[in-house]
């Protein structure tokens, strides 16, 4: 590359990074994701590394974020507020521990065991609160890192903004706490439901929404929704002494009346700081708000000054940073997927896009209603976002980006497999095909009966199903029973091998517990739960098949529409018929039987138990096995008839409604007792 060309790349670099800057920390509209951007901003820093000479003085490198709005006053840092550099994977953390062995080497300060704090990557809005003698005398944006926008009122809103430090008997005479403003999961999808109960927009992530009502001019607005505030720092600290041990400064503000990261630890060296990594990668899902990545500073304050910062960033510290789960593609077509119930679900053919470490090419619209609330259009920019292990979702176009192209999609009227007419009945979002015969439902039912909670058939994937089906081997799930090697030999894929595999799976299978099969059946609205609660009351198949709609509505967790939709199930000849031909066939149904602790019994017999909230000692399926193991029940719904709520950390509306029906609640410590007793 010639220097012209290398001085026209690095002006191209600085307009786009500065608009996009603009649009993401000024506007809160990005539209572009974080790794994106990330990725022109390092490309950036490489070219004016080698060529300073063609730096410009408003490259986004010389500072943090974007100047703050007209619509407020400006206040200046008394200590600039610096952005972190990014650790992208466990070879960057890697590289980041040994510059600070390097630089502690050279400052002359002993690097042979070097610990270091580990903290949440909050996905929110960085904030700074200026505390005097105890008392919160304004609050600020990050701004341009030197100046911010005063949000004092809309601080004063949240109630995990301190207005006068507790437990603090000499406070400082001066402070500056950083921290991180964000909305609680659950706390942004309530606000969601209720803009669209309003007829609003969404909002397309907790960060967008964070930001747009930190800068609401009305501060009754602010008030109204309910933002939390976590500290993670310090400026300028006036007569007063703090931990050296950032850890422990943390947790002094805990004392000082701040709610606290959930992630907030000390690790010695690299390897156990890439443990903390891994660890905080595999748990970001269960926390109360959203991550993406952790933060990792020297835990020693004192050498935060010897160390020193660069233009924008300090050494002594890094974030590390998670594959991201947010991204922005292409909506190339909108596909319709029938069901094993009829349902008629759209799904997103995407443009190729990594999210989360997973290449994504497909989501699904859910119904026709949620295309139109979101704005779809096809040949639309989309956001893409996945979460833990679940399906993609599209969360909305970008409209602004619209090109005159995109078409508006046509939800169908007929079923796109058996052409029958669709029907939506009422109350529902949901079209579906009422052809008991129709084919695309069948294999979607099959599928689900082989699946792993159901009778987890080995080999029987999507692609075997739709070949057994087309070439009229098998029609609905007893025939899969009647399968023979030699039905298989000519199909494409099949050897003598694996034809004899999948058939000697499929006898395996032959074996069914109650509980399973009654979730293989694919009952509309029976899940997992729903098909152990099933078994454990009817405790055989003759029970389950003779059910009456007073016999199910009496059964926890299972209301009118579920008990609805069992009857209609086993009242359907071509059903039961089903049933009792698997019975012929020798497929034997297992009864239910508790399973117990070998030191326990069931001694939780006839209790039944509510989760809300995290716990610290045992994760929730730990817990819920834990209970089952000793006779007890789990319930996800609060009822007069619930033994017990355990509430753990951030609990939900749960405990709410069990203070209201006078259900007891107990602790985690409480909770455990129980199970050792």
């Amino acid at each position: 590359m010639n220097p012209r060309e290398t001085e026209k790349q690095i002006h191209n670099l600085t307009d786009a990074l500065n608009e996009h800057a603009d649009l993401y920390y000024v506007l809160s509209q990005p539209i572009i994701s974080d790794a994106e951007y990330d990725k022109l901003f390092r490309e950036l820093e490489a070219l004016e590394a080698k060529y300073p000479e063609f730096k410009r003085p408003d490259s986004p490198t010389h500072r943090v974020g974007g100047a703050p709005l007209k619509d407020f006053k400006s206040i200046e840092h008394l200590q600039p507020m610096l952005s972190l550099s990014n650790a992208m994977d466990e070879g960057e953390i890697t590289e980041f521990h040994g510059r600070i062995e390097r630089l502690l080497r050279d400052a002359s300060i002993d690097n042979s065991n070097i610990t270091y704090s580990v903290e949440d990557k909050f996905d929110g809005v960085a904030v700074n609160l200026r505390y005097e003698d105890g008392i919160l005398v304004n609050g600020a944006t990050r701004g341009d890192g030197s100046i911010g926008e005063d949000i004092t009122v809309n601080l004063k809103t949240i109630k995990t903004v301190p207005l006068k430090l507790k437990n603090c008997k000499t406070p400082p005479k001066l402070i500056e706490i950083r921290g991180e403003v964000l909305f609680l999961k659950e706390a942004f999808l309530k606000l969601n439901e209720e803009r669209v109960a309003q007829e609003q927009d969404i909002f397309a992530n907790p960060r967008n929404a964070a930001s747009g009502t930190l800068r609401q001019l009305d501060p009754k607005i602010t008030a109204l929704r309910p933002l939390t505030f976590f500290p993670y720092g310090f400026g300028v600290v006036d007569n007063y002494i703090l931990p050296d041990s950032h850890v422990e400064a943390i947790k002094l503000c805990g004392e000082w009346g701040f709610k606290l990261s959930k992630i907030l630890l000390k690790v010695n060296g690299i390897s156990d700081l890439a443990k903390a990594y891994r660890n905080a990668e595999v748990r970001r899902h269960t926390l109360p708000y959203e991550v993406d990545g952790i933060v990792i500073k020297l835990d020693s304050r004192s050498i935060h000054d010897a160390l020193g910062a660069r233009e924008r960033s300090p050494r002594w510290a890094i974030a590390a940073k998670f594959p991201a789960v947010e991204e922005f593609t292409r909506l190339l077509d909108i596909q319709i997927q029938v069901g094993r119930t009829g349902a008629i679900t759209p799904v997103a053919i995407l443009e190729p896009v990594k999210v989360g470490g997973v290449t994504v090419s497909r989501a699904t619209l859910h119904n026709e209603d949620e295309i139109k609330r979101k704005d779809l259009m096809i040949g639309d920019r989309v956001i893409i976002r996945r979460q833990g292990d679940v399906i993609p979702a599209v969360i909305g176009s970008i409209a602004s980006e619209r090109s005159g192209k995109e078409r508006e999609f046509i939800f169908p009227t007929i079923c796109p497999r058996c052409e029958s007419k669709l029907v939506r009945p009422e109350n529902e979002a949901i079209y579906r095909c009422p052809n008991i015969k129709c084919p695309a439902k069948n294999e979607a039912r099959l599928i689900h009966f082989a699946s792993r909670l159901g009778a987890d058939i080995d080999g029987l994937g999507e692609k075997i199903v739709e070949q057994l089906f087309s070439k009229n081997l098998i029609s609905d799930i007893a025939s899969l029973y009647k399968l023979k090697e030699s039905d298989l030999k000519d199909l494409p894929g099949f050897g003598e091998l694996s034809s004899s595999n999948l058939i000697s799976a499929i006898k395996d299978r032959k074996n069914l517990p109650l509980s399973k099969f009654i979730y293989a059946l694919g009952i509309r609205h029976v899940g997992e739960r729903t098909a152990r609660v099933l078994a454990e009351e009817c405790g055989s198949l003759d029970s389950f098949t003779a059910l009456t709609l007073d016999q199910l509505l009496a059964m926890s967790e299972i209301g009118e529409e579920t008990s609805s939709t069992i009857l209609f199930f086993l009242n359907d000849p071509t059903e039961t018929h089903m049933i009792k031909e698997l019975l012929s066939l020798g497929v034997v149904i297992e009864p239910f039987e508790r399973r117990s602790d070998s030191s326990g019994g069931a001694r939780l017999s006839g209790k039944s138990f509510v989760l809300t909230g995290t716990f610290s000692t045992l994760g929730r399926k730990d817990a819920e096995e834990k209970i089952l193991s000793l006779g007890g029940k789990v319930s996800s719904s609060v009822s007069k008839k619930t033994s017990f709520v355990v509430s753990g950390a951030d609990p939900g509306s749960k405990l709410d409604k069990a203070k209201k029906l006078n259900v007891k609640v107990i602790n985690e410590d409480e909770f455990l007792k129980i199970l050792e007793s």
